[in-house]
C-alpha cells in the first residue's frame, strides 16, 4: 500500500451520524474521515425536503457529472421554504432486484454529494457500507468513486466481491454482486448488476481505485478474505464485540446471560500474530477511544485504531444535538446502560443499544408504535412460492410477515432500524399522530468516557484527535530528546 497510513479511522457509523461535517474535520486533520453510505439517498432527499438552509447539498450537486440529474432531484424533492408543519417526508422507492436508472441515478448523486463535501477541504475520505444491505451499495459506491473516495469501508457480512466490483468501477466497466436470495433452489444464483455506460455513456471515465479495508471479527476471515476475494484487499479493521452499532455473534454456541446479552471468549478475540503475518495494515476498533489504545494498538503491529463512539458525540457529528447533551448528562452522572440486543436488529446480528428516555430503547414506547416498512433497507430477499422474488422484514407488521412465509416468533422484539437511525439524526418520519422515535447505538467506550470529558457537556472533533494523539506527542518528545543527546556527545567526541 503506497502513501501514509491514518493513525485514526474515524467511525463510519449509523445512518448520517458520520457525516460529511464530521469527516471533513477529521480528513483535515491528517486523519481518515470516513461518512456513512448506508440510506444514504433517504438522507439526501430529506435534507433537500428540509430547505438545505446552508446550500451545501445544491454546491456540491452543481458539481455532479450529470446535471440533468442533480435538476431533477431539485425539482422532485427540494422544498425552498421546508415541509409545512407536521408533513411527512416523500419517501424513495424501495429498492428492488432491478430498478429504474433514474433510481440508480439518484442514490449516485446522494453519495457524490456525501463524499464531494467530505473532500472540499482538503484530507482522505472514506465510506462505510453494510455487506448485509446489498441492492443499493452498487450505486451508492459508483457516486462515491465519482467524488474521488480514498476508501471503501464495509462489514456485517463478508465482502468478498467489493476488491472486484472497484476494480471494475475504476475501469468505467460493468460490476455484479451475488444476490441473497433465501429459499431459493441449490444451484440457481441471481445477481445484482450495475453499468456505468448506461449512466455515463461512451464516455464513461477512468477513476482512482478506492483502498478496500474489510471490518472484522476473526484472523480466519481476514485470511480467507485476502485470498480468495476478487481484487485487491488493502488492509483490515479489526473490530471487538464491545463497539457501537451491529457486532459479530459470538463464535462456537451461543450462550446468553442472565441480562440476555451474548457471551463472548476467548475464541472471538483476534490473533493479532496471525494478522501480522498476512503482510496487511490492520487497525483495532471497539474500545479503542483513548490514547493508551492507540499506543498499545501500534505496539501490536496495527497502523492504528478506528473510532466511533468519541466522534458520535462530538459537536460535527450528524447526531441530534438533544439526544448529545441528554446522553453526555448520563455520561457524567455515571448513568449511562448499554446493552447488547440479541433480538433488535432484523439483521440477526446483535446490536448494541443505548438506553435514553423517550427513545425506542425502551419497551413501551416501541410496542405502541405502528409496525411498518416504508424504507427497506434491511429487508431480506427470499423466493415466493411463483418463483419470483419477494422482501420481507421481521420488523414489518406480523401478518405482513406471516404471509411472506416467516415465523411469527421470528418478529417478537424486532425493531425497525432504518426510521429508528434516521431519527437520531433529525430526519425522523412523520406518521399521523408522532413522530419516529429515535434507537441509538453507542460503544462501550462511553460508559468511561469521563476521563476524556473533564467536565464539559460538549465537545468537537478536534478534541477528540487532540487526546487520542496526546500521548504520542510525549513519546515523540522524549524521541527527540534522546536524538539530541545523541548529536551532543558526537559533537563532544569529535
Amino acid at each position: 500500500m503506497d502513501g501514509a497510513l491514518p493513525l485514526i479511522i474515524q467511525g463510519g457509523m449509523g445512518v448520517a451520524v458520520s457525516n460529511w461535517m464530521l469527516a471533513s474535520t477529521v480528513a483535515q486533520r491528517g486523519q481518515l474521515g470516513v461518512v456513512s453510505g448506508t440510506c444514504i439517498d433517504t438522507v439526501f432527499v430529506r435534507r433537500l425536503q428540509d430547505a438545505d438552509p446552508l446550500g451545501d447539498m445544491r454546491r456540491a450537486m452543481a458539481n455532479f457529472a450529470l446535471p440533468s440529474v442533480s435538476a431533477e432531484a431539485l425539482k422532485r424533492y427540494f422544498l425552498p421554504n421546508g415541509r409545512p408543519s407536521g408533513a411527512p417526508y416523500k419517501l424513495l422507492p424501495m429498492w428492488q432486484q432491478h430498478v429504474s436508472r433514474a433510481r440508480e441515478q439518484l442514490t449516485m448523486l446522494a453519495s457524490f454529494v456525501e463524499v464531494f463535501l467530505a473532500k472540499e477541504r482538503g484530507g482522505e475520505v472514506g465510506i462505510n457500507l453494510l455487506t448485509k444491505v446489498q441492492l443499493p451499495n452498487l450505486a451508492t459506491l459508483y457516486g462515491a468513486m465519482l467524488a474521488g473516495v480514498d476508501y471503501v469501508l464495509m462489514g456485517a457480512g463478508i465482502p468478498k466481491e467489493i476488491p472486484g466490483v472497484l476494480d471494475a468501477f475504476a475501469r468505467g466497466e460493468r460490476a455484479t454482486l451475488r444476490f441473497d436470495v433465501e429459499e431459493t433452489e441449490r444451484g440457481r444464483i441471481e445477481e445484482l448488476s450495475f453499468e456505468p455506460r448506461a449512466h455515463m455513456g461512451v464516455a464513461t471515465p477512468q477513476l482512482k481505485r478506492p483502498r478496500f479495508l474489510p471490518i472484522i471479527s476473526a484472523h480466519s476471515l481476514a485470511t480467507m478474505l485476502a485470498r480468495k476475494s476478487n481484487g485487491e484487499v488493502d488492509g483490515f479493521i479489526i473490530e471487538a464485540p464491545v463497539a457501537g452499532g451491529h457486532n459479530a455473534p459470538p463464535r462456537g454456541q451461543l450462550e446468553i446471560d442472565a441480562q440476555g446479552e451474548p457471551v463472548y471468549g476467548e475464541r472471538d478475540v483476534v490473533d493479532l500474530a496471525e494478522m501480522r503475518k498476512l503482510g496487511k495494515p490492520f487497525w483495532l476498533a471497539g474500545d479503542t477511544g483513548s490514547p493508551e489504545a492507540l499506543a498499545h494498538a501500534r505496539a501490536e503491529g496495527a497502523a492504528g485504531i478506528q473510532v466511533g463512539t468519541l466522534f458520535a458525540f462530538a459537536d460535527e457529528s450528524g447526531l441530534d444535538p438533544e439526544l448529545k447533551q441528554q446522553t453526555l448528562e448520563q455520561v457524567a452522572a455515571g448513568t449511562i446502560e448499554i446493552t447488547t440486543d440479541m433480538r433488535a436488529s432484523p439483521t440477526g446480528f446483535p446490536f448494541k443499544i443505548l438506553r435514553l428516555a423517550g427513545t425506542n430503547s425502551e419497551s413501551e414506547p416501541y410496542t405502541q408504535r405502528e409496525r411498518i416498512c416504508d424504507l427497506g433497507y434491511l429487508r431480506s430477499a427470499y423466493r415466493r412460492p411463483d418463483g419470483r422474488i419477494g422482501f420481507r422484514c421481521p420488523a414489518e407488521p406480523v401478518r405482513d410477515w406471516v404471509n411472506k412465509g416467516g415465523e411469527a416468533a421470528a418478529t417478537e422484539d424486532r425493531k425497525c432500524l432504518c426510521n429508528g437511525l434516521l431519527a437520531n439524526v433529525g430526519l425522523p418520519q412523520q406518521r399521523a399522530h408522532e413522530q419516529e422515535r429515535a434507537l441509538i447505538t453507542a460503544g462501550n467506550t462511553l460508559s468511561g468516557m469521563n476521563h476524556f470529558l473533564e467536565g464539559r457537556r460538549r465537545y468537537s472533533a478536534h478534541d477528540v484527535i487532540d487526546y487520542l494523539t496526546s500521548r504520542l506527542d510525549v513519546e515523540a518528545d522524549v524521541h527527540d530528546v534522546a536524538v539530541l543527546d545523541d548529536v551532543v556527545l558526537a559533537l563532544h567526541l569529535e
